[in-house]
């Protein structure tokens, strides 16, 4: 086979050459080049394609060649370069339509809708174009005797632009997609934390940064008196609950801080701040940086997305409230029990702590962990169905004295258990069970190892735990040594053989809270 680029001549390839230079546009700033690729088995077809395209240039890219031979090698190239924008093919190589198989090899085994493909030929007989353009799913069909420079060019931008714009589709429709996705994910986040984390996460997605390119991505709030970070990735992801300004450059704090004085968003070349603001007046700034421009398409999609997280902003704000004022009713009803019997007065909070490290330790989900949390102060609201003469006897209690206090734990599961509330049906649960015992020889229902329910199982070493730390109206507390020869002791008996070896194991975690929330004299 002879090629026709065999005949060009200096005048047509000086021509070619300055309309290279027409299209070239300023690549200052370094993008990946569009890939193309030359299959054809006469090496001079690559020698002189790459000399004609040398310095051509489409949408600020520069093009990268990679050659194959053959058929066989072609399999391998296109295994090799899959975000490969252009296919320069030959036709007849080791077989009369080895270029038509990698056609079928393209569309229908790798699926790849989005590269280009030129079929060039020497031998059009071998290959009628009218069959193979109904027949193949191919973009251009070119005879090698008539793609002189000037055509070649031509061909290329055309095919390149075909490319760039379909690439354009496809990113905007997995944007939506994306959009779609994670709009549902938004509203299962219930950690204020997470949920900063996970819009950085998708917003990355979103306007297709990749992780190398990104110099900083965080999510600030601001404080009654400063901005702190909720979450951060690149050069800040290591500074999460950090004030900005002791991390953050300065000209970026100036840009983040004049997003909350001026309550609006901007958008630069090479970054953007989106602000948001809830009904309940808490403000949020997303700040990302260290991409290339953002397209007006990807400043659509920002926007939609935005009003997404601020919906989303506004319904976790509103829950953590809702959370928080549970909080405080769940730990006021429990304080008020334990001020009704003269206990100490931070007995529930520490009772809270330790059921969640013990729930956590014990392999629980992070969330049910919570929900332990938030019940366990419950565990003793039935005593105020207890008679005062009784809850503050200073002395021991008589047999007649000591049932009538073993019902609060009825009491207390009668009083909760109709709720349909996840908390209040865990705090039922504990106020109803956190006195039986592992050997069946607790009150009030006498059950017996795992018939106890985990819950009433984790709180019942919390409450003894601490009740024997702390003074009572009939007790000093006990020296910690004390207290653990009496776990070790009750281990098995009392409390849940592996709820005590799982205490013992992280004892330095729960003495941190017992001095964390220790009584004030």
């Amino acid at each position: 086979m002879t090629s026709s680029f065999g005949s060009i001549d200096q005048d047509e390839l000086l021509f070619a050459e300055e309309e290279v230079a027409d299209a070239t546009v300023d690549t200052s700033i370094e993008q990946e080049p569009w890939v193309v690729l030359i299959v054809d088995d006469e090496k001079q077809i690559h020698q002189v394609t790459k000399m004609v395209l040398d310095d051509f240039a489409f949408d600020g890219k520069k093009l990268e060649f990679h050659s194959a031979f053959s058929a066989l090698e072609a399999r391998q190239l296109l295994k090799l370069q899959p975000n490969a924008a252009l296919i320069l093919l030959d036709v007849v190589m080791e077989y009369e339509d080895a270029g038509l198989q990698i056609v079928k090899y393209i569309r229908e085994e790798l699926k790849n809708t989005a590269i280009r493909i030129i079929l060039r030929t020497g031998q059009p007989g071998q290959a009628p174009e009218r069959t193979v353009i109904m027949d193949y799913d191919i973009n251009d069909y070119k005879e090698k005797t008539e793609l002189t420079t000037q055509k070649l060019f031509t061909t290329v931008v055309t095919a390149l632009r075909s490319y760039r714009d379909l690439k354009t589709i496809e990113k905007s429709r997995a944007g939506l997609e994306e959009i779609i996705k994670s709009a549902s994910t938004l509203f299962e986040l219930q950690s204020m934390k997470k949920f900063a984390s996970g819009v950085l996460t998708q917003m990355t997605s979103i306007v297709n940064l990749h992780k190398n390119a990104i110099h900083c991505s965080f999510a600030v709030t601001k404080g009654v008196e400063d901005i702190y970070i909720l979450a951060a990735s690149g050069d800040y992801a290591s500074n999460q609950d950090e004030r900005a300004r002791d991390v953050v450059p300065r000209e970026m704090l100036e840009e983040i801080e004049q997003a909350f004085q001026t309550k609006k968003s901007s958008f630069a070349s090479d970054r953007f701040v989106i602000y948001f603001q809830s009904k309940m007046g808490m403000e949020n700034v997303i700040y990302m940086n260290g991409f290339k421009a953002l397209s007006e398409w990807d400043r659509y999609l920002v926007d939609i997305y935005c009003a997404n997280v601020s919906v989303a902003f506004e319904n976790l704000y509103l829950n953590e409230e809702l959370e928080s004022t549970q909080q405080e009713i769940i730990y006021t009803m429990g304080e008020i029990t334990e001020t009704r019997s003269k206990e100490t007065g931070h007995h529930v909070k520490r009772v809270a702590e330790y059921s969640r490290l013990l729930a956590l330790k014990y392999g629980l989900p992070e969330q049910e962990a919570e929900v332990i949390r938030l019940a366990s102060p419950m565990h003793d609201v039935g005593k105020v169905g207890i008679p005062d003469a009784i809850l503050n006897k200073p002395g021991p209690l008589t047999t007649e004295e000591f049932d009538i206090m073993k019902t609060h734990s009825n009491l207390g599961y009668e009083m909760l258990k109709h709720s349909n509330k996840q908390v209040l049906n865990a705090a039922a649960i504990i106020a109803g069970q956190h006195h039986e015992r592992y050997d069946g020889t607790g009150y009030p229902l006498g059950l017996k190892g795992e018939d106890i329910h985990l819950y009433g199982r984790i709180t019942a070493l919390a409450d003894v735990f601490d009740a024997l730390c702390s003074d009572r109206v009939y007790k000093k507390a006990w020296e910690l040594d004390r207290v653990l020869d009496l776990l070790k002791t009750e281990r098995g008996k009392h409390f849940d053989p592996d709820i005590v070896d799982i205490f013992l194991s992280h004892l330095d975690e729960f003495l941190v809270i017992k001095e964390l929330y220790k009584e004030q004299r």
